[in-house]
């Protein structure tokens, strides 16, 4: 089993920025990639941005240049770094660990994050 659990979401105006935190726990080793979705009220689940086990990222379109997701795997952390937030931004940011060999997908309970003025 793998325990999730974010951290840092708030109220931020508009062209702020937040840091996001995952810390995970039991058996993490397995593994293989790490990512940040988001939900907003009303609609489906999307993906915010992944790192793999080897380091290597993606993310959605709408949060390139503004969004980086990093690891620290001294603290068995992840993070989301979200800078020039947006409105539309505003949403509960789940974290998501995927084990491939075993088809698992574990989820963190999620942390609200609203930008407003």
């Amino acid at each position: 089993q793998v325990q999730l659990v974010e951290s840092g979401g708030g109220l931020v105006q508009p062209g702020g920025s937040l840091r996001l935190s995952c810390a995970a726990s039991g058996n993490i080793f397995s593994i293989n990639t790490w990512g940040w979705y988001r939900q907003a009220p009303g609609k489906q689940r999307d993906l915010v941005a992944r790192i793999t086990s080897g380091g290597i990222t993606n993310y959605a379109d709408s949060m390139k240049g503004r969004f980086t997701i990093s690891r620290d795997n001294a603290k068995n952390t992840v993070y989301l770094q979200m800078n020039s937030l947006k409105p539309e931004d505003t949403a509960t940011y789940f974290c998501n660990a995927e084990k491939i060999i075993t088809a698992t997908d574990y989820w963190g309970q999620g942390t609200k994050v609203t930008v407003s003025s």
